[in-house]
């Protein structure tokens, strides 16, 4: 049977704002073939380093192959995704997550390209990248790789400013668990809803409103995932959702499935990767 398990690890306090979460992830092997490898969005970058074997990941109609030793980065997904290791070997992953606050500080990209994608580093920001995983592979112990990674993203943070409307509307999304209106942030930011959406889309790849759909369907699973009782799960209902129809809809869309279908086939994996 494949054993498998998440270690947290601490971000530097530099990054701290900006990091969601961070841990190695360790297998030993593929997950059986009849068990679900589900991903469900969070509204997170990851920043990801498999320093032993390689990842295969599919999000919609694409599979996207992460090869050994290679630093890759996720755009914001709002699809689910199904993960499996590339080999059913022992397998290492470091995994960076950052908040939607966080990304545009960080890598300075077009974020509407990279969208629902899984891109290598360093077809998006050169070869010092692949000098960068040239020391991460020669790097034997996992805390040197942690700090090299480190060290990188710091500079990173150097080179922009932050952006104190943006800021304040991802801070609004998600002390409001996504539930604040697009009217609402434009009466308190004093920008129209169009301004804002493409300030959303240059800096995050996605619109206002989309995100507030993740986050609000993110409160809902993460009690979900976590194995909260029947009741309490009909509460985050209708706190969150018009109706049941429209819980639906999000359910399927995020997760590809319906809340009994996936209740069946829940497992370790998709759970840990979410509530970690």
């Amino acid at each position: 049977m494949t054993s498998f398990r998440f270690n947290p690890v601490t971000p530097h306090p530099l990054l701290a704002p900006y990091i969601a979460k961070m841990w190695v992830f360790e297998s030993s092997g593929r997950l059986p073939a009849q068990d679900n490898k589900l991903i469900v969005p969070n509204a997170n970058f990851k920043l990801t380093l498999t320093y032993r074997n390689g990842l295969v990941a599919r999000i919609a109609d694409k599979t996207f192959t992460q090869s050994e030793n290679q630093l890759s980065l996720s755009g914001l997904i709002d699809s689910p995704v199904m993960l499996d290791p590339q080999e059913d070997t022992q397998t290492g992953t470091i995994i960076i997550e950052f908040k939607p606050l966080g990304a545009y500080r960080l890598f300075h990209l077009s974020y509407t390209e990279v969208k629902n994608q899984i891109v290598e580093l360093s077809d998006l920001i050169g070869d010092r990248i692949k000098e960068l995983q040239t020391q991460l592979a020669e790097a034997g112990a996992l805390n040197l790789k942690l700090q090299l990674l480190q060290h990188f993203l710091i500079k990173q943070l150097e080179k922009t400013a932050p952006d104190p409307i943006y800021d304040y509307c991802i801070n609004r999304i998600s002390a409001s668990k996504g539930l604040i209106t697009v009217a609402k942030l434009e009466k308190e930011t004093g920008y129209s809803s169009r301004w804002l959406h493409t300030k959303f889309s240059e800096r995050l790849g996605t619109g206002l409103k989309n995100l507030s759909e993740i986050v609000r369907f993110k409160q809902f699973y993460q009690a979900y995932s976590s194995g909260a009782q029947s009741q309490n799960l009909k509460e985050h209902i209708y706190h969150y959702y018009h109706d049941q129809s429209h819980f639906i809809r999000a359910f399927k869309r995020f997760t590809g499935f319906t809340p009994t279908d996936l209740q069946n086939s829940m497992n370790e994996l998709a759970t840990k990767h979410y509530t970690s």
